[in-house]
């Protein structure tokens, strides 16, 4: 009968069936010791009552006097025996019977599930997530093991159920009416629940989030619906921003030839251009550059017009001949693209990070504080030691990929002190934490969960929530709208976020523009922006692809 009830309410029932007991047996034996040690006999209810004062260590009423020294040691041990029954009760017996008590209180089924998405366990990769799907209304419920989780997720708000999927699949009843499924555990757990829910007769998507993509394959085949890897796609974005070579940030600059080059420019905080409106500078007039936009907090936002201001610290992306980039680079600070690029952290991440960068033939060096294969420096990246065998100073990028963030941040403040004009790019566990590392000196900084965010938001919510990267397009159009128009006076900026970078014209191109300069009908035009921008800009000038 007693192997029903919870381990804590058998361990209370125990109790309250030891207590009487060992006041009967302690009052018994104070009797009999009144009676032939103490010749001074008491009751037997005298005795109990004396037996409960001394174990509840609530003291005693007039019965307080022994004389024979074998009355007195018993009196002595039951006082110990009382202490430690008290000491012994609340830890081991009362406390685990409220814990259990407010266990209960979080629900072990599920909700009515038409309409809602199920989150199979809580982490950083849906953190973000959570967030938009509260934000835009997006019912779901989460699945969550561990109890003192479950109870921090319950204090956020956030509808949550406790269970253990292994002991009690059951849990899982109603799902077959959800809208989706998340399965977020690893990835023996994640095949689990995909199993479970199919099972029960679920025909709706179920997303996996895999950490190692070798079992894709087993997912799909047990019924998974799609199988995404978000830190591999973390770490492939890091990669990409630390390196030209992977995607690069201006597809199709080859179309201008030799004539035009692309480069990056963090404006120093004492530089003449820091905080300036970019038309107050005139730097297509004076030194035949355009501007196309600047990465400042991790994003990357295109020129809108003459009243866009220079951030401080920001990363302008500029587009002009060689010798105009070096009159701009004077009065910025170039961004080298010379030496290794260091990465710090050689986990899942790191190891995807540096795999991709060395299959664009990149130059790498790694550091790491256990020894391994493919480790270069084994050290920490606090320390500066470790960054001056690096060579740090002289690398082309940096890339923190730790996988804790307090360490990360204070990583991302020691590098930057080390090396000030080194490109620093930095992974993050939760996005909470990346207006830290962009306060701490990080060039960008990406999360897990933002990665996963985008993924997942496409395919929950319809929508891109967030933008992993945001990347430049170089294309040639014809005239369209802007024939007898000056290039940089038609508001194609204000209109597009868009710019007309260079003009072809009789096989001469064109970078700088007097102010006599007019678009021909038969001119070619490069423009340059997001894809955004360049449909919009197709758009509104009614240019089409040359």
């Amino acid at each position: 009968m007693l192997y029903r009830f919870q381990r804590s309410t058998r361990r209370l029932l125990a109790l309250l069936a030891l207590l009487p007991a060992a006041v009967l047996v302690l009052g018994s034996l104070y009797m009999l010791g009144t009676i032939y040690l103490e010749e001074s006999p008491r009751g037997f209810w005298a005795s109990l009552e004396w037996a409960s004062e001394t174990l509840t260590t609530t003291g005693y009423g007039a019965d307080a006097r022994w004389t024979h020294p074998l009355m007195t040691l018993f009196v002595m041990l039951t006082q110990f025996i009382g202490m430690f029954l008290v000491f012994m009760i609340f830890p081991i017996y009362v406390l685990p019977y409220f814990e259990e008590r407010f266990e209960a209180r979080l629900p072990r089924v599920l909700p009515p599930m038409a309409g809602r998405t199920l989150f199979y366990r809580y982490g950083p990769a849906i953190d973000s997530l959570l967030e938009e799907c509260q934000r835009v209304g997006s019912a779901f419920v989460i699945f969550e093991e561990d109890m003192v989780l479950a109870r921090n997720l319950r204090e956020r708000d956030y509808p949550v159920v406790y269970g253990s999927l292994d002991e009690d699949p059951e849990a899982l009843a109603g799902v077959e009416h959800a809208q989706a499924v998340v399965t977020n555990a690893d990835d023996h757990a994640n095949a689990t629940c995909i199993l479970v829910v199919r099972e029960r007769g679920f025909e709706g998507p179920v997303y996996a989030l895999a950490d190692n993509p070798l079992y894709r394959p087993p997912m799909l085949k047990v019924g998974a619906s799609a199988v995404f890897t978000p830190t591999h796609v973390l770490g492939a974005a890091l990669a990409a921003r630390a390196s030209t070579r992977i995607n690069p940030p201006a597809e199709g600059l080859h179309l201008l030839g030799a004539q035009v080059d692309l480069a990056e420019f963090r404006v120093r905080p004492d530089s003449p251009l820091a905080g300036q409106l970019l038309g107050d500078l005139h730097l297509r007039e004076r030194h035949g550059v355009t501007v196309i936009g600047q990465w400042h907090g991790g994003r990357f936002t295109t020129v809108k017009g003459p009243h866009t201001r220079i951030e401080p610290g920001a990363i302008l992306v500029a587009v002009g001949t060689q010798a105009h980039l070096v009159q701009v680079e004077r009065l910025a600070a170039p961004i080298r693209r010379t030496g290794p690029i260091v990465v710090a952290g050689y986990g899942t991440v790191g190891g995807k990070v540096v795999e991709m960068l060395r299959d664009a033939r990149e130059t790498t060096t790694v550091i790491d504080e256990q020894l391994a294969p493919g480790v270069d420096v084994v050290g920490n990246v606090l320390e500066h030691t470790t960054l001056e065998r690096a060579n740090v100073r002289t690398a082309s990028a940096v890339v923190l990929a730790l996988s804790n963030d307090s360490e990360g941040v204070f990583a991302t403040a020691v590098v930057r002190d080390y090396a000030p004009e080194v490109p620093l790019i930095v992974r993050v566990n939760r996005a909470p934490n990346v207006p830290r590392l962009y306060q701490a000196g990080a060039d960008f900084a990406l999360s897990v969960g933002q990665v996963a965010g985008e993924i997942l938001a496409y395919h929950l919510l319809g929508e891109h929530a967030v933008a992993v990267e945001q990347r430049l397009k170089f294309v040639r159009v014809g005239a369209g709208a802007l024939v007898g128009l000056h290039p940089w006076r038609a508001q194609v900026r204000e209109r597009t976020g868009a710019a007309v970078i260079a003009v072809e014209r009789d096989r001469e191109v064109f970078v700088k523009f007097d102010d006599e300069f007019r678009v021909r009908a038969d001119d070619v035009l490069f423009v340059c922006g997001t894809l955004g921008g360049l449909d919009k800009y197709a758009r509104e000038f009614k240019a089409t692809s040359a």
